[in-house]
């Protein structure tokens, strides 16, 4: 991509056209499961506290215990509904298959899966556990396993729907528009980890993936969509600097814009024509880098990342 593009993408991401939809636009969820990944603070709480208002039944997906019930004592206050909690921490392939056996033990079916968690620019030294870069292994390897492994109950999901659909929404960033080239070999430790920013890789990734499985997932009426919640303050900026955050309290928006594009995604009529594509703030059909849509970049990283899961 053109990086005068990325970078316009990009200020269109903090200064977005006013929004046209609402929370208030949500139709009734009764009967409707869905899974909200990193649910215990931001974007993430957001999403759960709009779709329990709307009578949907809400695992809340976190990785801390205590996190997540305090995210659920104040979403209780607010919503006077419980959401359910789902232990899960997706540096792990262990943690993510646990977890996916756990709701599979209680659920036949999943409507609506948000793959929202996500980590960024942690200390370069993070890995996971199996030794892939911290970035990659959370935000793109965990949720596509959690994905994969969800994939029984999103078919009956789809089978039980009104509109005949089950959705996977997955949240990327602004930052996917200025990734540059992916670089493969910065998913393990080597040295162009530290010469690439690894955050935006990610993001990149999670619209690769996402466009991918809209065209493997088609025939079982899986819808997949990556969503930019737009330029926001939250918990993910706790790794950046104090000048960076300085910056982002004068320019970033208000955390409760960000759950807007992945809420119209997962719940509205208008996406259901736009499976595989890339949304943007707020609530609308957007483009990314080239290489989201191109068949032989999504059809390597699935590739790489069925070869990852192999073992577990």
């Amino acid at each position: 991509m053109n990086t005068a593009v990325g970078v316009a993408r990009t200020v269109r991401a903090i200064w977005p056209p006013a929004c046209k939809f609402s929370v208030d636009q949500i139709p009734d969820l009764t009967g409707k499961v869905t899974i909200v990944t990193g649910a215990n603070t931001g974007v993430g709480k957001e999403t759960v506290k709009a779709l329990l208002q709307h009578n949907a039944k809400v695992y809340l997906a976190a990785r801390s215990r205590p996190k997540a019930e305090a995210a659920l004592k104040d979403l209780k206050e607010a919503t006077g509904k419980d959401a359910i909690f789902l232990e899960l921490d997706l540096s792990s392939l262990a943690s993510v298959r646990k977890t996916a056996n756990e709701f599979l033990d209680k659920e036949r079916a999943l409507h609506i899966l948000f793959n929202n968690a996500g980590v960024m620019n942690p200390p370069i030294e993070e890995l996971t556990p199996e030794g892939y870069d911290l970035q990659f292994g959370t935000n793109v390897l965990g949720h596509w396993y959690l994905t994969e492994l969800l994939l029984p109950a999103l078919r009956a999901g789809a089978a039980s729907a009104p509109d005949g659909f089950a959705r996977v929404v997955t949240t990327s960033s602004s930052g996917a528009h200025l990734a540059g080239p992916i670089v493969w070999e910065a998913f393990r430790e080597h040295p162009s980890r530290r010469k690439i920013n690894l955050y935006y890789q990610s993001k990149l990734l999670n619209g690769v993936v996402a466009h991918e499985a809209a065209k493997r997932y088609k025939d079982m009426n899986i819808l997949c969509f990556a969503c930019d919640p737009g330029a926001l303050k939250s918990d993910l900026q706790r790794h950046a600097s104090p000048l960076e955050k300085k910056l982002g309290a004068l320019l970033l928006n208000d955390v409760s814009y960000g759950a807007l594009t992945q809420l119209w995604a997962g719940t509205m009529s208008e996406p259901v024509q736009h499976n595989g594509e890339f949304f943007v703030p707020y609530a609308r059909l957007g483009k990314t880098q080239a290489a989201m849509y191109d068949p032989e970049v999504g059809k390597r990283l699935w590739e790489y990342l069925e070869e990852a899961v192999k073992t577990h």
